[in-house]
């Protein structure tokens, strides 16, 4: 099983329909989650240490969702965008700006790669901010049949550091 993770708007979503198209058994994590009863429904919080008990024993390729690297799983691919097209994406989603910015801090610091790396040494990382679904699933095809996708190429902060030198100076 493997796991697609990344920050909300990376496209796993758009990529997991396109791999369902093509024969793959995908499971969504917030799905799972709630079909196995691993959400504090209080808090609507996904229960991760009690799904991650279950994932093990069930018969999908991929699961995905931005929690799917923290679950036992131990191929992990994330996706990754550039922060200021995610934040574009974000914003046609309709999302209110503090969480717009709350999301694109975590992908700037490489949040979800930094979790993955922590619980699997098979890791792989895609820049999706310029393919198309279509052409992210290809990539994901070419990792099942052993082609390595390395993490660390990907430096949002350096591909933004004018502007964070701009926010510096106010």
């Amino acid at each position: 099983m493997i796991a697609i993770t990344g920050t909300p708007g990376t496209g796993k979503s758009s990529v997991a329909k396109i791999l369902q198209k093509k024969g793959y058994r995908v499971a969504n994590v917030n799905q799972l989650a709630r079909e196995y009863g691993c959400v504090d429904e209080s808090e609507g919080v996904v229960d991760v240490k009690k799904l991650s008990e279950i994932v093990p024993n069930l018969d999908y390729d991929f699961i995905e969702g931005h929690l799917s690297h923290l679950l036992n799983i131990d191929v992990i691919i994330v996706l990754r965008c550039n922060p200021r097209e995610l934040k574009r994406r974000l914003e046609s989603r309709g999302w209110g700006m503090d969480k717009i910015l709350e999301n694109v801090e975590a992908e700037i610091v490489d949040r979800i790669l930094i979790e993955s790396i922590e619980r699997s040494s098979n890791v792989h990382e895609i820049d999706t901010t310029y393919k198309t679904p279509e052409e992210v699933a290809e990539i994901i095809e070419d990792i099942l049949k052993g082609k390595m996708c390395p993490v660390g190429k990907i430096d949002w902060i350096s591909e933004i550091e004018d502007e964070i030198e701009r926010f510096m100076r106010k």
